[in-house]
């Protein structure tokens, strides 16, 4: 194994953010007079962008109105603006974790499905003291994972090759991408999804603890 470089997903991978996320999805939801959702629900509508978790959290019958779906987003993206660091914080061993790359001259950087306004503030508020060498989110112009253009990218603007990368999430949209995109994909048991996910996605290698991965990448 061969790897120079570390691409991370960031909520479920590297913060646990899914009660800040589902308490405003869910007062959106009641705001429109539509039924909350446990939180746990949540951990199946994200992943795959805001505009995607919306439209999984209305009733069914209201999911092909683009109308509301748009009016919906907008009030959960302002709901999030003012809750988004109310309970998110860093899974346990991340910094430990970051600071051994650090330490070893691992160049990092982070792809997410999140608008990028949200990846830029949870990055600076979480995240100030480690060296990204690319925060990229939704920005209206780069498409969603699993698309494996802005992995290429990152790849291309680094100038490391793509099969010199790992890439950390913790769902099936990860491991798509990281496959896609010819990086080696590694699975995070602790975020959102479940093993098996992980594994029938492409998972090459499933850890349990952040500081794991120092171990994956030293093998």
């Amino acid at each position: 194994m061969n790897i120079h470089a570390v691409l991370f997903d960031l909520d479920g991978t590297l913060l646990d953010s899914l009660d800040d996320i589902a308490e405003a999805a869910n007062a959106m939801l009641v705001s429109f007079g539509c039924p909350p959702h446990p939180i746990d629900a949540y951990r199946y509508f994200v992943g795959n962008g805001a505009a995607v978790l919306i439209q999984r959290t209305l009733p069914a019958d209201k999911r092909d109105d683009s109308d509301l779906v748009s009016a919906c987003l907008r009030e959960f993206e302002n709901r999030y603006r003012l809750g988004w660091s109310v309970h998110s914080e860093l899974y346990e061993g991340v910094p430990e974790m970051l600071q051994a790359l650090k330490e070893r001259g691992i160049p990092v950087a982070i792809l997410s499905n999140k608008p990028q306004e949200f990846v830029d503030q949870c990055v600076t508020h979480y995240l100030a003291e480690f060296s990204f060498e690319r925060v990229w989110g939704l920005d209206g112009v780069r498409p969603r994972k699993p698309d494996p253009l802005s992995a290429l990218e990152i790849a291309n603007r680094l100038g490391i090759e793509p099969s010199e990368w790992l890439f950390l999430g913790d769902t099936s949209i990860d491991m798509e991408t990281a496959c896609r995109a010819s990086m080696l994909p590694v699975g995070a048991s602790w975020g959102f999804r479940e093993i098996q996910e992980l594994r029938n996605a492409g998972a090459e290698v499933v850890i349990d603890r952040p500081i794991e991965l120092i171990s994956v990448l030293e093998s």
